[in-house]
């Protein structure tokens, strides 16, 4: 719950600098020179660049988070077997050898969905951030293509 209202405050903090920032791009716009013009265009393109990005990103989470969710309710959470820093790191041989692991059941099970979704839990143990989104994203295409219904054409 925690993480969902840090996400909520952080999403309202990026709309209001959003409003800010298109409210001073009209305002350079309405200066009517050439460059202000021009200013006041480039400083409204990215409030929009940023909506878009917020929207893709809450849209990802949302996905990630209904898998989540239908792996719990299945009892097929990836368990959090990783060994621990005193500081309370994870220890980066124990996230080696469990993304090994993770590796393997996916290259096994290529088009289960569950399988992706465990490797990009395993890969953001492991700190790799870009890959464990590129996982998680095909895990939520598998799961999508999975409960479209397939219709046969003649």
């Amino acid at each position: 719950m925690r993480a969902k209202i840090t996400y909520a405050v952080t999403a309202l903090v990026l709309v209001f600098y959003f409003v800010l920032a298109g409210s001073r791009g009209v305002l350079l716009i309405e200066a009517g020179t050439p460059v202000t013009v021009a200013l006041g265009v480039a400083v409204l393109i990215l409030p929009v660049i940023g909506v878009w990005f917020l929207w893709k990103n809450t849209q990802f989470v949302r996905k990630a988070n209904r898998l989540a969710a239908e792996l719990d309710a299945e009892g097929a959470l990836p368990v959090d077997e990783l060994r621990r820093t005193p500081s309370g790191r994870i220890d980066r041989d124990s996230a080696d050898e469990v993304f090994a692991r993770r590796k393997a059941e996916t290259e096994d099970a290529p088009d289960d969905w569950r399988s992706w979704f465990r490797l990009a839990v395993a890969y953001q143990d492991a700190r790799d951030t870009p890959r464990a989104r590129k996982a998680m994203q095909h895990a939520i295409s598998l799961h999508e293509g999975a409960s479209r219904p397939h219709t046969e054409t003649a």
